[in-house]
């Protein structure tokens, strides 16, 4: 083989080694030199979430809720603590009509078993038919805040009507609730009863206290 012969078919070896070469370098999708691999180890790494992450927060969130949530279910609808305020879903109420002062309703309330809880120095709010008639206060006073518990009984006496010319609504029960914000008031049948400008005493130990005044 003469050396002229022998230069080209190396120079041909040459090209073809490197179009050979060039060609194992690229991707095969995209033509485009391929990144080399990171090791396993490093991409499992790189894949987990940091601590400071948002969703590492949103995981601590998770759990702090948790707690709160059980802590607020351990009192939500069971037993009150001692010294929380009353509503009228915690207690007992009944109704009795008396003679005195021309006539009025007297309210009898007891804490039901196994709950202590205060009724604020206020009066009660009564409020009468559809329309929500709202008893005003026959004392000037406020009372004193009353714990009930086991037998304890706080009464309020209802005055229906407290005007003397004739004219009303003609009702048959009253209803009660400790403070406008209670959102559990208690309807109570009291027979019928004519309503115009009710008024309501303040909770009292003893039921001769709890006597309205017209």
């Amino acid at each position: 083989m003469s050396g002229n012969h022998r230069k080209a078919t190396l120079l041909t070896t040459v090209l073809v080694g490197g179009t050979l070469l060039l060609t194992a370098c690229q991707d095969p999708d995209t033509g485009t030199d391929a990144a080399p691999k990171a090791p396993a180890s490093t991409a499992a790494a790189g894949a987990a979430t940091p601590s400071g992450s948002p969703a590492a927060s949103a995981g601590t969130g998770g759990k702090n809720g948790g707690t709160t949530g059980t802590t607020g279910g351990s009192t939500s609808g069971g037993q009150k603590p001692a010294g929380q305020v009353c509503g009228a879903n915690d207690l007992s109420f009944s109704t009795k009509p008396e003679t005195q002062a021309g006539g009025y309703i007297l309210v009898a309330a007891k804490a039901k078993q196994g709950i202590t809880c205060t009724l604020p120095a206020a009066h009660p709010t009564i409020a009468f038919g559809s329309d929500g008639t709202e008893a005003g206060p026959a004392e000037q006073s406020t009372g004193r805040p009353i714990t009930l518990s086991g037998n304890t009984t706080a009464y309020a006496g209802v005055n229906p009507k407290t005007t003397s010319a004739n004219g009303g609504k003609e009702l048959d029960s009253i209803i009660v609730a400790i403070g406008n914000n209670d959102p559990d008031p208690v309807s109570l049948p009291v027979g019928t009863i004519t309503v115009d400008k009710p008024v309501v005493t303040n909770w009292h130990t003893a039921p001769k206290d709890a006597v309205p005044s017209k």
